[in-house]
């Protein structure tokens, strides 16, 4: 029996027609998966099922849910089914969490707010959602902010919100793209058996399709807008029909790093780095504990080179790539082209930051939603003085542009109209436009297609060779790591449990952890 119904759906803005003439359906207990590349309509498609698409687009087409129009819906009607019978899971963790609430609040809020619960009952219930994605250990943690969670502890977060009440059919947008491989294996488990158990319904919009083909029913394929191609899953990756289908079967990052040079110069290292986070308890907030985000970490990195950071989320990968950048208080040295900067001032630290760059997981909350792309990226060259003049600037932009993948006709288009990936990429253009000599690079990958991250990938070894660039590569992907890097380190609760060269780590591991996390990156097991 069909739960929801799209037919000849279409979005469109001023300026372009993201959406056209989509179409397709979802029975009940059913899995469906929407791929495509960035910008190819996935998530619009989606959030229009909840009427929330932005308020600029106009909607034609109907959308019907268990015999419901969405399309025109009143907000009374679309509040009863959001969260109750519709859950969503946005691709965007940081965004769609409140900030100034905590964890334990925000789950309890999408408990209570659709059916009456005695408090020991919502607490129980937390706790049962939390364990049920993966963080048992949440229990005591209740009152954590999203700003202290790991990206994909946060993505977990998110997950819990959306199955809280059960619901009849799941939106999920990118549900583990932030998520490390060996919990991805876990979440995706865990949809397929409430999918199984509960009867449940799936919209599942990915850009990966690894997952697709062990975890869905059927697929729809997008591209530009409009659906290319769909069916069985089985049919369509065995017998593709349409060459754009074809296109992202073939897409992903392949080779190994450059060879690097003899005697390479040191860039960037540390010894015995330490990041402790006080635990705070009673009415005093008396210090009971520590947590050891990063405890004793020694690493080093030379020019050419690409240091991957592997590890699940809560690793400590993000913290020791912050402490290093001294955008974190550390203890231990700290040596970046031959100085020694544990310790320095803002004022001694600004001359080396164009030389220095971060490139952050969530592109969204990283670019100012007030900048157009031109201002984002200039910002940089202007802080610094690296250009004399507009058209100098304005020339270093648009080169930086092509080479991440974007147009110029974008140079004045503001962060939200952009997809996700979209986003990535003009965050990896502001980074890299000051040409600096170390870049860390939290999960840029993470939000791209694959064709996108086979993109940059290439993109990233290009300028590496061309500007004797060093990279840290932070990532729960080993399939990019072992694309672009020479050296690898395995964290596991803040300490180095394996590290060696690529070839060596992938090859033969020697710790089980290792092994784990290889397997799961490679084997995608689901069931």
């Amino acid at each position: 029996m069909t739960l929801l119904s799209v037919e000849k759906l279409s979005l469109e803005f001023a300026i372009h027609k993201a959406v056209s003439g989509v179409s397709f359906h979802i029975d009940k207990g059913e899995m469906v998966a929407v791929v495509g590349e960035s910008g190819s309509g996935k998530s619009l498609t989606a959030l229009s099922c909840l009427g929330l698409q932005p308020a600029s687009a106009t909607i034609s087409g109907s959308i019907t849910f268990d015999g419901q129009d969405m399309v025109g819906a009143s907000e009374a009607v679309l509040r009863q089914i959001r969260g109750k019978r519709i859950g969503m899971i946005f691709q965007e963790p940081m965004t769609a969490l409140n900030p100034l609430h905590t964890i334990g609040s925000q789950i309890g809020e999408i408990l209570t707010i659709h059916q009456p619960m005695a408090p020991n009952a919502v607490h129980a219930r937390i706790i049962e959602l939390l364990e049920q994605v993966g963080l048992p250990h949440f229990k005591d943690r209740l009152g954590a902010f999203p700003h202290e969670l790991s990206g994909g502890e946060r993505q977990r977060v998110m997950i819990a919100m959306a199955i809280a009440n059960k619901p009849d059919l799941l939106i999920a947008d990118e549900p583990t793209t932030a998520v490390d491989v060996t919990i991805q294996a876990k979440i995706l488990k865990l949809l397929k058996e409430l999918q199984k158990n509960m009867g449940l319904a799936i919209l599942f919009i990915t850009h990966d399709l690894t997952i697709v083909r062990r975890l869905a029913d059927r697929v729809v394929v997008m591209s530009k807008g409009e659906i290319v191609e769909q069916g069985l899953v089985t049919q369509v990756f065995h017998a593709p029909s349409h060459s754009y289908t074809k296109h992202l079967l073939a897409s992903e990052p392949k080779g190994a790093a450059a060879v690097l040079p003899a005697n390479p110069k040191p860039i960037m290292a540390c010894d015995q780095l330490k990041v402790y986070f006080p635990i705070k308890k009673g009415v005093l907030k008396k210090t009971v504990g520590f947590i050891k985000a990063v405890d004793s970490v020694s690493v080093a990195v030379t020019e050419f080179m690409t240091l991957g950071v592997v590890g699940e989320s809560g690793s400590g990968k993000t913290t020791l790539g912050f402490a290093l950048l001294r955008l974190m208080k550390s203890e231990g040295r700290i040596v970046f082209l031959g100085n020694d900067i544990q310790g320095w001032g803002h004022s001694a630290m600004r001359p080396l930051r164009e030389k220095m760059q971060m490139v952050f997981q969530d592109p969204y909350s990283s670019l100012n939603p007030r900048m157009t792309v031109r201002q984002i990226i200039e910002e940089g060259l202007l802080v610094h003085r690296l250009s004399s003049t507009a058209s100098e600037r304005l020339a270093a932009i648009e080169a930086i542009m092509e080479d991440v993948g974007l147009t110029t006709d974008m140079l004045e288009r503001y962060p939200h109209e952009f997809s996700g990936g979209q986003r990535q990429r003009i965050s990896i253009a502001r980074a890299m436009v000051l040409r600096p000599t170390f870049v860390v690079l939290d999960e840029p990958t993470s939000a791209l297609d694959l064709s996108v991250q086979a993109q940059i990938i290439d993109l990233l070894k290009n300028l590496q060779a061309k500007y004797a660039l060093s990279l840290m590569f932070i990532s729960h992907d080993l399939r990019v790591v072992k694309a672009i890097a020479h050296h690898i380190i395995v964290m596991h609760h803040g300490v180095i449990v394996e590290q060696g060269d690529a070839k060596s780590i992938f090859e033969q591991p020697k710790q089980d952890y290792t092994r784990a996390l290889i397997n799961a990156a490679f084997m995608n097991e689901v069931a």
